[in-house]
């Protein structure tokens, strides 16, 4: 018997039927060490030796790989195909070893970038030895975030709070959306007005914008008050008198090119757009189609692995997508040659595959009895952009019409319409914080010809305002963080879950801003430690990272060069900058009361203005008290309180904007600004209401049934569909503790089930 070792019980019951019966299919359930927690675990003065442990809710499971080892004739390590599943083999081969089971037992390596019988067949046929090179990159990473944590964490326990905590790269991530808020709290709003025109030619009615006016060209600002846009207005009016004249007419035609597969960045990035997933949702999700489904015959995977940074796809895989396209669309559909894409992802794993269908010939709709309601959505994102990228182009025909009203008067017309839609019957990609470039298609224009004389409806001037940047949601943020080399496949889920976990930003309607904390923290890492959470650092890191992996660097070297500069910054800086340095942020108004100087103070309850001779002098006010008093209550419209009958106001608290009773304190009704996040888990209570996510009065995040007060069921962690194997109660709960992990847990007390989750992309979180 061959035993055969994986990260998840899921995974190991896909496998092992294709296997046979020479092979038995155990779990590790994800890494099963990790360095010691405490201080000394990398010894710096000794060519950083690693000191590692047992994780202890691992132990069991150890223990019965040992046990089935006795009866082995061969190990075959078959975790992921990363440097992250090369790790957990290597700890694995490292434990046994040293506690002499091992014997003289063969182990092999082996590796598939998708669970189908083919693929897990010709892996074991063909084992390669376990990769040094790939396990040191991960030692070093490790090692790297584990010494900047501990180092940096005592730091600001020291200069801000107890508690804090700072990483390698989410640091800069933190910079990323402190930088952004930065930008939007300095932008000035500036007015300009637009000029449209409606008209109409053979009943058929369109709209121009000006574009030349008295001869020269309208830029953004060349109106800029209501004013100049009414003289603008009356002098296109007079100039027209009623018509508009034909003066140019442009048309071409145009290629619209599919995107590429899915890597995890742009699968992130997408699911968050179009469906709303979080980062860590997408990979939880995108992890069990991976690992294998039942869908009628037994288990299988239905995607490739999704940890990746490659375009590629397999031969075997673009022409069996060939041959479904000829069939389902036809011909006219395929390209004459398959489409080959380019990685835009500096130091790509190419031996890797994209993210697809293991078949494309698992339609969605066939699968779909079969999977939950996340699974089938994501599955079906999956299918469809694969499908779409060895598809025909589109082709767009656009048209674009010049007329004038008057002589150096000028208006713009434009317009298109899909000609062949191509690859666009299947899949058009997301488009973040931008009004779509393709806002005109399937906008058609009369025709028109030269000379041809149209009836002006009318003018009309347009207000407008310019906007901030907006602030970044998941998708931007992972695409940003991609674009600067900072983190890896693996890491963008754990990045933004860390600066979430520790309070460091926010998530409100779906973009981060930062708390006055991690305000804070941003700030004493950019003065003190710029060089750390600079962008290019930072991405230079990653690739040196990525050269150790690749055997074309040594990981020691690596450490050494970081580490001597690193501790020598965090020893000046502990002895030289002052606690007041940090958190107290002086200001150019003197305190009301003693005449003092006034700054901003991080106190316990986020960021407030207090004199600078406290504690002689108590004088402290808001920050936001100025606008807070301009801003008188905004009455809701239509709505009374449901408790006393009094008006509803929108006022503002510690969390932001909330509805209230204007008889507070009286009545002390509040309810949410905005409706809270629906999970679509039906409430296993009531069975009528939906499991909706809400924060606490503290800000702790809960969910609770949407009918509330009817049904007050809730629970503290996410809901999923799933019913308990052990009670059959109709919902499963997802629980994460620093012990045990992340499990699926029965949120029924008396029945106390567990099933601990493999997260294995959560390793390379930082300390």
């Amino acid at each position: 018997m061959n035993l055969v070792i994986v990260e998840s019980p899921a995974k190991a019951k896909t496998i092992e039927k294709y296997l046979g019966p020479d092979f038995e299919v155990i779990a590790s359930y994800g890494h099963v060490r990790d360095l010691v927690p405490k201080e000394g675990a990398v010894d710096t003065a000794n060519g950083f030796a690693m000191k590692y442990q047992i994780i202890d809710r691992n132990e069991k499971h150890v223990q019965a790989i040992a046990k089935k080892l006795k009866g082995a004739t061969a190990l075959y390590l078959a975790t992921d195909p990363d440097r992250e599943g090369e790790a957990i083999s290597w700890h694995l081969y490292e434990l046994l070893k040293g506690r002499k089971q091992l014997g003289d037992r063969p182990v092999h390596r082996v590796v598939f970038n998708e669970i189908t019988k083919r693929a897990v067949q010709e892996a074991v046929a063909n084992p390669r030895e376990l990769s040094y090179d790939l396990v040191n990159a991960q030692q070093a990473r490790r090692a790297l975030d584990y010494l900047v944590g501990f180092n940096l964490s005592p730091l600001l326990w020291k200069k801000i709070r107890r508690g804090l905590s700072a990483g390698r790269v989410q640091s800069p991530a933190l910079r990323l959306i402190c930088e952004r808020e930065n930008e939007i709290e300095a932008f000035v709003q500036q007015e300009y007005w637009t000029i449209e025109a409606d008209a109409a030619k053979d009943a058929k009615s369109f709209s121009a914008k000006l574009t030349t006016f008295g001869g020269e060209k309208v830029e953004q600002f060349t109106i800029t008050d209501e004013a100049r846009a009414t003289e603008v207005r009356q002098t296109l009016e007079q100039a027209a008198n009623g018509k508009l004249k034909v003066e140019q007419v442009e048309r071409k035609q145009r290629k619209r090119h599919p995107a590429p597969p899915f890597i995890t960045s742009t699968l992130q990035q997408e699911a968050a757009r179009k469906l709303g997933f979080t980062t860590q949702r997408t990979m939880r999700v995108a992890q069990q189609l991976y690992e294998g489904v039942d869908v009628g015959g037994g288990a299988v995977g239905l995607i490739s692995y999704m940890r990746t940074d490659s375009v590629n796809l397999a031969q075997e895989a673009v022409e069996e997508i060939r041959a479904y396209v000829t069939e389902r669309y036809g011909a006219v559909d395929l390209p004459d040659q398959p489409r080959l894409f380019k990685t835009k992802a500096k130091n790509a794993q190419e031996a890797h595959e994209a993210i697809r269908p293991t078949s494309i010939l698992r339609e969605p709709a066939v699968v779909k009895a079969h999977l939950t309601p996340e699974q089938f959505r994501l599955y079906e994102l999956i299918w469809k952009r694969t499908l779409a990228c060895q598809m025909a182009h589109a082709l767009i025909n656009q048209v674009a019409v010049d007329l004038s009203a008057g002589e150096g008067n000028l208006l713009r017309a434009t317009g298109s319409i899909i000609a062949e839609p191509g690859f666009m019957r299947v899949y058009l990609e997301g488009r973040d914080d931008a009004k779509s470039a393709d806002d005109d298609e399937e906008r058609m224009l009369p025709e028109m010809q030269v000379g041809d004389l149209v009836d002006l409806l009318a003018i009309r001037p347009e207000q407008h305002f310019t906007e901030p940047p907006p602030r970044y949601s998941e998708a931007s943020l992972v695409k940003e963080l991609e674009e600067f080399g900072i983190g890896r496949p693996s890491t963008y889920a754990s990045i933004i879950s860390t600066l979430q976990d520790r309070e460091y930003v926010i998530l409100d309607k779906k973009r981060f801003s930062p708390t006055d904390v991690g305000r804070v923290v941003n700030k004493f890492l950019t003065e003190y430690f710029p060089a750390y959470v600079d962008y290019d650092f930072t991405a230079r890191l990653e690739d040196e990272l990525d050269a150790v992996s690749r055997g074309e660097e040594e990981w020691v070297p690596l450490l050494e060069n970081f580490w001597k500069p690193f501790k020598e910054l965090v020893d000046h800086t502990q002895e030289n900058v002052k606690r007041s340095d940090v958190t107290q942020e002086k200001l150019d108004e003197l305190c009301p009361k003693c005449g003092g100087p006034l700054s901003i103070r991080l106190g316990r309850n986020g960021r407030f203005i207090g004199c600078t001779n406290y504690p002689d002098c108590d004088y402290t006010r808001d920050l936001n008290a100025d606008k807070a008093e301009a801003e008188a209550p905004e009455i809701v419209e239509g709505r009374v309180c449901p408790e006393c009958g009094s008006p509803l106001e929108i006022k503002r608290g510690r969390y932001g904007k909330f509805i209230g009773c204007s008889a507070y304190p009286k009545c002390k009704h509040i309810e949410p600004l905005e409706k809270p996040e629906d999970t679509g888990v039906v409430c296993p209570t009531c069975q009528k209401g939906t499991l909706q996510k809400k924060k606490s009065r503290r800000g702790k995040i809960f969910y609770s049934c949407s009918t509330y007060p009817k049904c007050d069921y809730a629970v503290w962690d996410e809901p999923i569909a799933e019913p308990c194997p052990k009670c059959g109660w109709a919902v499963m709960t997802i629980k994460t503790t620093k012990t045990k992990g992340a499990a699926k847990v029965c949120p029924q007390k008396e029945c106390g089930y567990r099933e601990p989750l493999d997260q294995p992309e959560t390793q390379e979180a930082e300390s």
